[in-house]
């Protein structure tokens, strides 16, 4: 499926504001932590993903819960790797809630992916990583994480 240009930009400019209010009422205090996650991605138009990963914050481990959404032109599957850090959040559970993005790209074997998201509690993920399988996708996703 097609998405318009258009769309795709008030798509994109709507998430990028949410991230920005969601930081500007975010305390003072905010701190950052270390993050990984393990994404598995598959589909055909539309497509899914899940994983798990941690979060390390003030000296302690946090078990994630990962999983996904995605719509658009997908085809194929993939693992991914990221590691990064999280941005602007005063409690472990900052963390949790809804990951937006528009992306595209190809994976053919291993590549190099990296990518910025934002929640709506102002929590910033900056992570980069390795993908490893066959992906073709112009999509929109959405990445749910969750402590468990």
């Amino acid at each position: 499926m097609h998405i318009p240009k258009p769309l795709r930009n008030a798509l994109l400019a709507v998430f990028a504001l949410a991230g920005l209010l969601g930081m500007g009422l975010h305390s003072a205090h905010a701190d950052d932590g270390s993050i990984t996650l393990v994404v598995y991605k598959g589909g055909w138009f539309i497509g899914g993903s899940g994983g798990h990963g941690t979060l390390t914050f003030h000296g302690r481990t946090y078990r994630l819960g990962v999983g996904g959404l995605d719509y658009g032109l997908i085809f194929g599957g993939s693992r991914t790797v990221l590691h990064g850090r999280v941005r602007h959040i005063t409690r472990a559970s900052d963390v949790q809630g809804v990951y937006a993005a528009a992306g595209a790209g190809l994976a053919v074997g291993a590549g190099v992916r990296a990518i910025v998201l934002t929640n709506t509690k102002g929590a910033v993920l900056e992570l980069e990583g390795r993908q490893v399988g066959l992906m073709a996708n112009a999509d929109l996703s959405g990445l749910a994480i969750t402590l468990k």
